[in-house]
């Protein structure tokens, strides 16, 4: 198996170049480049940009359901804001915790 998975590795168009001895393969990874760091943290800004809409969605969601129980009586118009009130809290407290992932992803990444 283990040259299968030699030649997987060579023909994967990763940049990598294995070394085999016996049972072990051996994989060097090459050090970052400027380039690299910054194409890594295009990434994780898409990423946590992905983060913040799943969270928007969300709440986008939770006021809906708030605004169907006012409409059914089930709830009162004071409840209904209060309860989209505590979801904008608790929405801004989640993205600001995606932000400060984010910048601490940021920083490790430049400084390596």
């Amino acid at each position: 198996m283990v040259q299968m998975i030699e030649k997987a590795i060579l023909s994967s168009d990763l940049g990598l170049n294995p070394a085999t001895a016996g049972t072990v393969i051996r994989i060097p990874m090459p050090p970052l480049t400027e380039e690299t760091r910054r194409d890594l943290v295009k990434v994780v800004r898409q990423e946590g940009e992905a983060a913040k809409v799943a969270i928007r969605n969300i709440r986008r969601d939770a006021n809906g359901d708030f605004k169907d129980l006012l409409k059914e009586k089930a709830i009162s118009e004071d409840q209904e804001r209060r309860a989209q009130e505590e979801i904008q809290r608790l929405t801004d407290q989640r993205i600001g915790e995606v932000d400060k992932v984010l910048e601490k992803k940021e920083s490790e990444l430049m400084v390596m």
